[in-house]
């Protein structure tokens, strides 16, 4: 038993090793100050003082090696708790804007909703527009999942319908910087804020579908007029939040759809955990399962009667865009 015990130690330590060198390699990859060829520097050298105390152990003996790697890694982690999010940078056009919300009885204002004509990535005109929703006049509650990179992983965005015609799409997405570009990678180790968009659908859904030729479902979803009502103000919060005390997009922590699980979460306790909220690709059988979407037909009719990439192709620019990639619904 002491042998297995010992063994068992060791493992684990050599594990723990292996874990917390990688991770520490990609960490100071990803946010090392300065030029690129710094980063690689410092990963290297990170490595190096790995080896190093692999040496000290195995000359010296166990005990010196792990103090010396400790040691490095204490500070090492004394350096990534002193990164510290912002609010300003040289932002990204498409999230240069923070979002902020003031309720006034059942009128809520947004200031900067984003309401971009795209005509490519690179070529668009910015608009930021000021809006006011009534929610008495809130009536629906719409999911839509863009996918860009197979069945399990897409991009989940809500949007709010009203009585009046109009929708309000809101999304959380990475907040990245002129320079920067989507990677769940680096997701992982602070290379992005995390922004909270407001959208009028012809942008926010047109430039997935039209744009970047990604393929969009959009899912009305089941929900009592009080918890739709839970959810917007929600979504308000959580924008003043963020303009208030910036936070880091985290790939499974904090992301487009997790972040919406946790709000939804505090409006319809007991709602179960389940891997399909970090596989999102999957979230119509999880909200099917829940009874969240249309039950009265077969999850893949649903389906296919959801998929709008089509349609909204068709609709491009067409002032009843929302009314049209509704039409099969």
């Amino acid at each position: 038993m002491s042998r297995f015990l010992r063994l068992s130690s060791r493992v684990l330590f050599c594990l723990a090793l292996l874990l917390s060198t990688a991770w520490g390699a990609f960490a100071l990859y990803y946010q090392f100050p300065f030029s690129q060829a710094l980063k690689i520097l410092a990963a290297a050298a990170w490595l190096g003082v790995a080896g190093a105390s692999l040496l000290a152990g195995r000359r010296y003996g166990a005990t010196r090696g792990s103090l010396l790697y400790i040691a490095a890694l204490a500070l090492l982690l004394s350096w990534w708790h002193s990164l510290a999010p912002s609010n300003e940078r040289e932002w990204a056009d498409d999230v240069a804007e923070t979002t902020t919300a003031i309720q006034d009885g059942s009128v809520v204002t947004f200031s900067h909703v984003r309401n971009f004509d795209w005509r490519s990535e690179t070529d668009y005109t910015p608009r930021w527009e000021q809006r006011r929703y009534d929610l008495d006049q809130l009536q629906s509650v719409d999911m839509l999942l863009s996918y860009w990179t197979g069945p399990a992983i897409a991009h989940t965005l809500v949007s709010f319908g009203f009585s009046d015609g109009r929708y309000l799409v809101l999304s959380v997405e990475i907040r990245k910087e002129r320079h920067e570009s989507f990677s769940e990678f680096g997701g992982f180790f602070k290379q992005f804020e995390t922004s909270l968009i407001a959208a009028d659908e012809r942008d926010i859904v047109r430039v997935r579908t039209n744009v970047r030729d990604e393929d969009v479902y959009l899912y009305r979803v089941n929900m009592p007029p009080a918890a739709m009502r839970k959810l917007f103000l929600s979504y308000m919060a959580e924008a003043n939040k963020l303009a208030e005390k910036p936070r880091f997009y985290h790939t499974v922590t904090a992301n487009c759809t997790t972040i919406v699980y946790h709000m939804v979460h505090q409006i319809i306790p007991g709602l179960p955990m389940d891997y399909r909220l970090l596989l999102s690709g999957y979230l119509p059988e999880y909200l099917y399962n829940i009874d969240g979407l249309d039950t009265s037909l077969p999850l893949e009719a649903l389906r296919q009667r959801s998929r709008i990439t089509d349609i909204a192709k068709h609709a491009d620019q067409d002032p009843e865009f929302s009314h049209l990639i509704r039409k099969n619904l």
